[in-house]
Order: C-alpha cells, then sequence, then structure tokens
C-alpha cells in the first residue's frame, strides 16, 4: 500500500462541456448509437436575465483570447467566452468567469444528520439541508438525478442568499447546514459565504460531497465547515472513468487534505454488487484507509438499490455488506458501518476497547446516545467526533 496515489495514473487531459456532447455525439453516430447528454441541455449560453444569481467566481485563471482555466476541480476546464465548464454551472463572460448558482438552490430540506450520513457528529440534531443544479461528475448510479445532471434553467430555484438561509436553519432550529444532494463544490462560492453566515449565528457547517476538488479551494473551505462526509464511489481508477467519469487519485488526495487540515472526516461507500465489491478493493480501501487517513475515521458500507442508469443491477445483499465491514474491521478500522439497512446492528456506535454500545440507531433515528463528555461511560475511552 505504500505510496499508493503515487501509482494512480496521472490526471488525463479533460473536455469541456461543448467538446464532450461534440466528441460524444460524433461517435455515436458513426457507430449508430442514440446518444443522450444525461438530460442535460450542455450547449446553453445564458443563465438568463436575473444576475442576482450572478457572481463573479473564485479559483480560475485568465488566459490569451479572452479563455479562462478553471481551477475548482481536477478537471481543470479550458472555457471560451460565453460557454460553460462540464459542470454546467459556471461561465465564461468575455474572460471573466461566474458561478450561474450564487443564492439559487433548487431544493431546501430540514433533515437528521444521521441521514446525511454522519454518525459521529451532533447525533440527534437537524441539518437544514441546501443543493443548487449540477455536478462535475456523471455517476450512473446518482439517486438525485434530477437536480445533478441538469443545468440551472433547467429546474426551478429560490432567492436565498446565505444570510437568510442562515436564519432559515436557526428558525427551523437546526444545529448545521448541510451542502448536500447534488455536488456542493459546483456552488462553492455560495457554501463557503453561508457557512460564514453560519459560524456568526453558531450554526455548523457539513459538506456531503464526492471530493472532486482541487486542493487549493478545499484548504479553503475547510477553514470555514465543520465536518466533511466523502463519498468514495469505488477504489478503482477503472470505475471511476467508467461509471462516474471522474478520477480516483485527486479524492484520495483530498481526504488526505482534509484529515490534515483537522476537519472531522466521515466515508461513505456505496457497494454496488459486481462492480466495487470485490475482497480485494475493500481490503485495499481498508488499508488505505487505515495506513494514509487514521484507523478511527468512521466508514460505512451503504446498499446500493437500482436507479437511473444502473436499474440492471439487483440490491446489494446484506450478507456483501456484511462482508465489507467484516474486513475493515480485521484490517483495524474502529468505526465500521452498514448503511441503508434499518434496523442491522451494524448501523450503531461501540466503543473499540470494550465493546459497549455507546449509540444505538435505527434507520435515522438516534434511539439510545450514552457517550458523556465525549468518553465510552464503561472503560473511559475518548470517542473521536464532534458531539456537542
Amino acid at each position: 500500500m505504500s505510496g499508493y496515489i503515487d501509482q494512480l495514473p496521472e490526471k488525463k487531459t479533460t473536455l469541456n462541456r461543448r467538446q464532450f456532447l461534440t466528441a460524444a455525439s460524433s461517435a455515436c453516430v458513426l457507430l449508430g448509437l442514440p446518444f443522450n447528454p444525461f438530460s442535460r441541455s450542455l450547449l446553453l449560453r445564458a443563465a438568463g436575465s436575473d444576475d442576482r444569481f450572478v457572481r463573479e467566481a473564485r479559483f480560475y485563471e485568465k488566459l490569451a483570447h479572452k479563455k479562462i482555466r478553471c481551477k475548482l476541480c481536477p478537471r481543470e476546464c479550458v472555457i471560451d467566452d460565453r460557454e460553460r465548464g462540464y459542470c454546467g454551472a459556471r461561465e465564461n463572460r468575455n474572460g471573466t468567469y461566474y458561478t450561474l448558482v450564487y443564492a439559487r438552490p433548487c431544493t431546501y430540506h430540514l433533515d437528521p444528520i444521521e441521514k446525511k450520513p454522519l454518525f459521529h457528529f451532533l447525533p440527534g440534531s437537524a441539518a437544514f439541508s441546501i443543493a443548487t443544479a449540477g455536478c462535475n461528475l456523471n455517476c450512473k448510479f446518482c439517486q438525485n438525478w434530477q437536480i445533478s445532471q441538469v443545468t440551472p434553467e433547467q429546474v426551478n430555484s429560490y432567492y436565498l442568499p446565505p444570510e437568510k438561509i442562515a436564519d432559515m436553519a436557526r428558525d427551523y432550529r437546526a444545529r448545521s447546514i448541510a451542502y448536500t444532494y447534488s455536488e456542493p463544490t459546483i456552488f462553492y462560492e455560495y457554501m463557503y459565504d453561508t457557512a460564514i453566515a453560519g459560524r456568526q449565528r453558531n450554526i455548523k457547517s457539513v459538506v456531503i460531497t464526492a471530493a472532486f476538488i482541487e486542493q487549493e479551494p478545499l484548504k479553503e473551505l475547510c477553514k470555514v465547515v465543520d465536518a466533511i462526509k466523502v463519498d468514495l464511489k469505488a477504489f478503482s481508477q477503472k470505475y471511476y472513468a467508467e461509471i462516474v467519469r471522474g478520477e480516483l487519485k485527486p479524492v484520495l488526495q483530498a481526504m488526505q487534505t482534509i484529515v490534515e487540515q483537522e476537519t472531522w472526516l466521515e466515508i461513505v461507500y456505496l457497494v454496488v454488487p459486481t462492480l466495487n465489491d470485490s475482497e480485494k478493493e475493500i481490503k485495499n480501501l481498508a488499508q488505505f484507509v487505515k495506513e494514509y487517513l487514521h484507523p478511527e475515521v468512521p466508514i460505512h458500507f451503504t446498499r446500493f438499490y437500482p436507479q437511473y442508469l444502473l436499474k440492471n443491477l439487483p440490491p446489494t445483499p446484506v450478507s456483501t455488506l456484511e462482508r465489507c465491514k467484516a474486513i475493515a474491521d480485521a484490517e483495524g478500522l474502529k468505526y465500521v458501518y452498514i448503511g441503508n439497512v434499518p434496523g442491522h446492528s451494524a448501523e450503531n456506535t461501540y466503543c473499540p476497547n470494550c465493546g459497549a454500545m455507546l449509540i444505538e440507531r435505527t434507520g435515522f433515528l438516534v434511539r439510545q446516545m450514552k457517550i458523556a463528555n465525549n468518553r465510552c461511560p464503561q472503560c473511559g475511552l475518548k470517542i473521536p467526533g464532534i458531539w456537542q
């Protein structure tokens, strides 16, 4: 496992949306295949007349001929004037790069923090959850494809500035604001300012992300948020390329950075039958977490259900999830959970020292919370997390 990240392939040159569509549609014509651009109208240009949603973006580089290079995510799209990046939520206008989704959530909701899931972060509390349209990945199993695989114009949105979101979270007595459902990286500026507004009201922030993000913006983000849950899609570059249309290496680097920045991290691994559930892959994953992150980083092996473009596969057998947990336990990880199986004993938190049950859960409901002063009440072991 030593040097695993260095052995992964280097980042390849990526296409912007127009280049991707042109290449993909041409290939389909040549092969006589139908072409479906994941229901996104990727060639849309104008964001509409409402400039309330438009702010200059952070993390980009100006190039010659009014082009720009986005430095927010590892795609590093090079974008012509009046064109958009791969995510569809950021646009070059006369050589200046703009986000089109500032204060433009397409959904908001009050969720239990366990739904994210974050199990070592304010158990039993509510998270005021927001999302905008768009994503910088194309996961074939996406649960929220109706908002992640579209452009901002294709969904109804609200005008909710950061201060308004923070006020709403306070009014709903939420202890945190969650940036979730789609991919928070693509509404970075809005998320960042909302996190600051939340802190001014003593409300924490949590990010639910695929962590396909560059190092500089991630480090800046870690300064203003309290926890990050990373959806690790697989421990295979092949899977990332074919199923997610992304890269594994930047995600592994991002998780290391989150730990180094001392921001609370939890990992979710959606176990997809036959695609990312081999014993070797799970063992390599567990070894990576132990060696490069920390054995106390919680990891959730969650059950896949057929949806979007992977309806041909069955739900993950519970026995497969239990096998994944057993492998991770054997490799020395301390907090290994099974998700999307309400009532399973592996939803609970146990002391890795004495075995006492510390938090009893059923689905999103916390039935018992026994951790006191950050410690196991039976043996006194300090339990990592944010408990208050």
